[in-house]
């Protein structure tokens, strides 16, 4: 699909529902980046906003990515409305063809997954190179089906967290594996339903 496409589609998905107004963080996110000293951060993929609007409440400085500029717009009023537009930068980015520019200590991927063609490995290869010494690098993806995901195949397959690191093909004497493992917990859906879903989570760290 063409990048004007691409961004279509996307700005079509947000303008179909009502803007967020108090978008919630990702679980795993909170549970991590809770333990790391605030300092620069990447968000790629930040739909409502509710990672980066975490993450600068805790004192980090953030630079947000989506491919849709609806998102990347609705981000950056929610940010000025409580007083974080100092800590949080909003960028439209199409990372099939561009990556954001900078150094980070933590790059957050949650849920980088799309019903269109996207080869993350580029992306997530890209994400690593651009991490600090000893900075990190956390990808959530889905692990399971849950009854409001889009993709309701039964036959589908997840890659398992060590699958996608391999897949990256990063140099272990740069950046080494810290955590690849299953994590389940109850999610709420758009309707209010809940489910047990399971999140792949996979810590790469740049040791030099």
């Amino acid at each position: 699909m063409p990048a004007a496409d691409t961004v279509t589609f996307w700005n079509d998905m947000y303008l179909s529902r009502p803007a967020a107004t108090n978008p919630q963080p990702n679980v795993c996110l909170t549970e991590i980046a809770a333990h790391l000293p605030a300092s620069d951060a990447l968000d790629l993929g930040c739909g409502n906003g509710g990672d980066a609007l975490w993450l600068a409440g805790q004192g980090w400085r953030v630079t947000a990515t989506d491919v849709s500029t609806v998102a990347v717009e609705r981000l950056a009023t929610l940010a000025g409305a409580r007083g974080l537009a100092d800590r949080v930068v909003a960028v439209q980015c199409d990372l099939s063809s561009s990556f954001p520019h900078g150094k980070f200590d933590l790059i957050s991927v949650q849920y980088l997954h799309t019903p269109l063609d996207l080869d993350r490995a580029p992306i997530l290869r890209s994400a690593a190179q651009a991490l600090r010494p000893q900075g990190r690098m956390l990808v959530v993806d889905h692990g399971s089906i849950a009854p409001w995901s889009w993709n309701q195949d039964p036959s589908i397959r997840f890659p398992s967290p060590q699958e996608v690191a391999e897949d990256i093909g990063l140099d272990s004497s740069t950046w080494t594996v810290e955590r690849a493992d299953v994590s389940r917990r109850v999610a709420t859906g758009p309707d209010g339903s809940t489910a047990e879903v399971a999140d792949h989570v996979l810590i790469i760290r740049r040791t030099a």
